[in-house]
C-alpha cells in the first residue's frame, strides 16, 4: 500500500507540475530567456571579475550590469543595422506597380484558372479575382480592423512586461550565478542533493557551450549568405543574409524557411522595380547561395556545435529533433537539444546502471 501510495504520489505531482507548467508558461519563458542569456554572458561576467584596478575588485554586480548592458549594445547595433533595412523594404514592397503586374500575369493567370475549371476545383462562374476580392474584403472590415487594433496594443504591453522580466532576471541570473542552484537545491531531497549538485553542474557547461556555439553559427551562416548574395549583386543581400542566417535557430528546417523569406524579399525588390524577367535568374541565385551555405552547416558548423558542444551522435540529434519537432511543432524542435541534453545528464546520474543509458551518456 505504501509503494502503491508514492507511485500515486508521484504521478499527482508531476500533472500538479505539468499543470503548473501550461497555465505560466510565459513565467517559464522569460525565465528560458533569462537563463540562456545568462549562460552567454557568464563567460563574460568571469572575465570583467577577473580584472584588477590596483588592489580594487570589481564587484559581481558591476561585473553583470556591465555585461547585461554589453548584451543591450549588441542588440542595439543589430536593430540599429536591420530595422532601417526593413523598413526600406517596406516601402519597396508599397511601390510596387500593381497595374503593371497585373498586367504581366493576366495571360498566366487566365491559363491556370482555366486549368482549375478544367478540373473541377472552381465551379463555372467563379473567378480567381472574384475569390481574392472576397478574401480581401474579408481582411479589411471593420471588425478585423478593431480587432487587430485591440491586439496591438495587447501585444504592446506584453512585450514591455516579457523585455522587463527577461531583463530583470537575467541581471540577478548574471550576478548571482548559484540562485538557481540554491532554488532547486532547496526543494530537493536531502538524500539526492550531490546528485542534483552534480547535474546543475554539468546541464550549465553543456548547455552554455551549445548556446555559445548556436551563436557562432547564427553569426557564420548570416555572414556566408550575405557575402555569398553580395557577389551575386543581390539587392538587400544583408537583410535576406540576417533572416536566413537567423532562421537557422530552428535545427533543420531554419534554412528552408530562411530560403522562402529570402526569395520573398528578394522578389518584391523586383516586381517594385518591374523587371520580372529577373525573376527566374534571382530565384536561381538563392537557391544555389542557401544550398551552398546550407551544405557548409551540415558538414562543419553543425557537427562542430551539436557533437563537440552537448557530446552528441549527429543521428541521435536528428533522431531527437524529429520527434520533438512531431510532438511540438517548431518550438519543440527549438527545445529539442537542450531538454535532451539535461534529460542525458539526469539520466547518467540516476540510471547509469542500465545499458542503453550507459551508451547514450559516455561521453558526457
Amino acid at each position: 500500500m505504501n509503494r502503491t501510495t508514492k507511485i500515486i504520489g508521484g504521478i499527482l505531482a508531476g500533472l500538479v507540475f505539468v499543470f503548473l507548467v501550461w497555465e505560466f508558461s510565459n513565467v517559464i519563458f522569460y525565465l528560458i530567456v533569462a537563463v540562456i542569456l545568462s549562460l552567454i554572458g557568464k563567460p563574460l561576467v568571469k572575465r570583467i571579475n577577473a580584472l584588477r584596478i590596483g588592489r580594487f575588485k570589481i564587484p559581481n554586480g558591476i561585473s553583470a550590469f556591465l555585461t547585461l548592458i554589453t548584451i543591450l549594445i549588441v542588440i542595439g547595433v543589430l536593430l540599429r543595422i536591420f530595422v532601417p533595412l526593413v523598413t526600406r523594404q517596406a516601402a519597396v514592397i508599397s511601390n510596387i506597380d500593381l497595374d503593371s503586374l497585373s498586367q504581366s500575369i493576366q495571360e498566366p493567370l487566365k491559363d491556370f484558372e482555366t486549368f482549375l475549371h478544367d478540373y473541377g476545383i472552381l465551379s463555372q462562374y467563379e473567378t480567381i479575382n472574384q475569390i481574392i476580392e472576397i478574401q480581401l474584403k474579408s481582411i479589411l472590415n471593420l471588425t478585423s480592423f478593431s480587432n487587430a487594433l485591440g491586439s496591438m496594443v495587447g501585444l504592446t504591453g506584453t512585450i514591455f512586461i516579457a523585455v522587463f522580466s527577461i531583463l530583470f532576471l537575467t541581471f540577478f541570473f548574471l550576478k548571482d550565478a548559484f540562485i538557481l542552484d540554491e532554488l532547486i537545491n532547496n526543494l530537493t531531497p536531502v538524500k539526492y542533493e550531490n546528485e542534483v549538485a552534480h547535474i546543475l553542474k554539468q546541464s550549465k557547461r553543456l548547455l552554455g557551450r551549445y548556446f555559445i556555439g548556436l551563436l557562432i553559427e547564427i553569426t557564420s551562416m548570416i555572414t556566408i549568405l550575405t557575402i555569398g548574395l553580395s557577389v551575386f549583386g543581390v539587392e538587400n543581400a544583408i537583410l535576406i543574409g540576417f533572416f536566413g542566417g537567423l532562421m537557422n535557430i530552428i535545427p533543420y528546417l531554419g534554412p528552408l524557411i530562411g530560403a522562402v523569406i529570402g526569395l520573398t524579399l528578394a522578389i518584391s525588390t523586383i516586381l517594385s522595380s518591374g523587371m520580372y524577367s529577373d525573376i527566374v535568374s534571382i530565384t536561381l541565385i538563392i537557391f544555389f547561395v542557401f544550398s551552398g551555405a546550407k551544405l557548409i552547416d551540415d558538414f562543419i558548423l553543425q557537427p562542430l556545435i551539436y557533437a563537440n558542444s552537448v557530446k552528441a551522435h549527429p543521428v541521435e540529434i536528428f533522431l531527437v529533433i524529429l520527434i520533438a519537432g512531431t510532438m511540438s511543432g517548431i518550438a519543440g524542435m527549438i527545445l529539442a537539444i537542450p531538454i535532451y541534453t539535461v534529460l542525458r545528464i539526469i539520466a547518467k546520474e540516476f540510471l547509469s546502471q542500465l545499458s542503453l543509458v550507459q551508451k547514450l551518456t559516455k561521453n558526457i
